[in-house]
């Protein structure tokens, strides 16, 4: 945990790079299109000089430069191509509820891809949970492949070091990709002993669903019983991050430098999992997040892992408060499936999350401008 000294100072910093930032941009405008990986859409999000305009899917609007042609790199860039950051959605997610964090990445020099991930997105959550967690960081590698292959951006992206942020599920992603590890043990457990406390994650989604919730009840207070002895092997396989050696690197990928993430899931993980983390981690927290508690989910995390640090929290914010756009009509159908909480609090206003998703921008400049 960070001393008060270590925080100020942190701050500090932040702020002068913020400010410097704000003062030498010149990006004013965010191209987008979508590439396709093997029928795993995937949403592009970068700077252009082509003018944009709003256009809308569905229920969202966006000002972009629809398949506009990116900038090159500035020549003051290290490696002479842009930095690529992965966005790794939450549950039933998509690129676009994320569109705001994206732009304001593409703003701040960054090229921004967004896998839609297979079996837990808006249109197909077949496998959303356990399952989805296991194939999350194989679609963000996926992801970073098939940019490096792609004609407009090979040249023009470094892939070599990459920066990934996850929000919610997408936590899981980017936590596994910086080396932790996470067990069905740990979830059975934590929800065995933290249901009520913490049902917005134990029974995620299920608010209109009584007989599986019952169903969800009853294998977790099965699971009171289980421990390291009698637990089922497959429930104390590990999954995630490299073999818990310590003198090995425990990412997946060594291609990802930097992870940034907002509200995560974190219970699952195993302390000692999250303490071998060598790469830097930041946390956007909230402290009126009723889906996934914070002392349960972002501070069991923050405790654990040395290299993970707060860039923000936000005590008025909930969970869903990190999405933008969020139109109202969508706000109040996910809202309606969570078993408590899910709708935004106007408290976190627009010009709140546009500080924090600033900072997000920041963190990863200053992790790329260095070696």
């Amino acid at each position: 945990m960070n001393t008060p000294l270590q925080t100020l100072t942190r701050l500090a910093c932040i702020f002068t790079l913020l400010a410097a930032s704000a003062s030498q941009a010149q990006v004013t405008s965010v191209g987008m299109r979508q590439i396709q990986s093997n029928g795993m859409p995937i949403t592009l999000v970068y700077p252009t000089a082509a003018a944009a305009q709003d256009v809308t899917y569905g229920a969202f609007t966006v000002p972009i430069a629809s398949n506009a042609a990116p900038l090159p790199a500035p020549s003051s860039a290290a490696s002479g191509k842009r930095t690529l950051i992965v966005l790794s959605h939450g549950s039933a997610g998509s690129a676009l509820p994320e569109h705001t964090l994206a732009a304001t990445l593409a703003r701040a020099g960054f090229v921004v891809a967004q896998p839609e991930h297979r079996g837990d997105n808006w249109q197909d959550f077949s496998r959303a949970g356990p399952e989805s967690w296991k194939t999350r960081p194989q679609d963000v590698s996926e992801t970073i492949d098939a940019v490096a292959r792609d004609s407009a951006l090979s040249g023009l992206v470094n892939t070599r070091r990459v920066g990934v942020h996850g929000m919610s599920a997408g936590g899981v992603t980017g936590l596994v990709l910086a080396g932790a590890q996470w067990r069905m043990l740990n979830l059975v457990q934590h929800c065995a002993q933290n249901l009520e406390a913490d049902i917005g994650f134990c029974l995620n989604g299920l608010a209109a669903h009584p007989n599986v919730q019952l169903l969800r009840r009853s294998q977790f207070a099965m699971g009171r019983m289980l421990t390291e002895t009698t637990a089922p092997g497959s429930f104390k396989t590990l999954h995630g991050g490299a073999s818990p050696n310590a003198s090995t690197d425990p990412r997946p990928d060594l291609r990802i430098a930097a992870v940034s993430l907002s509200v995560p899931v974190g219970a699952i993980f195993t302390p000692e999992s999250l303490a071998r983390i060598r790469i830097p981690v930041a946390l956007s927290t909230s402290g009126n997040d009723s889906v996934l508690l914070p002392r349960f989910h972002s501070q069991h995390v923050l405790k654990h892992c040395t290299r993970c640090t707060t860039l923000s929290d936000h005590p008025q914010a909930g969970h869903f408060d990190w999405l933008s756009p969020w139109p109202a009509s969508i706000a109040q159908t996910v809202a309606a499936t969570q078993m408590r909480g899910g709708m935004p609090n106007p408290a976190f206003t627009d010009a709140d999350r546009q500080k924090a998703f600033d900072l997000i921008a920041v963190f990863f400049q200053h992790k790329f401008s260095q070696p």
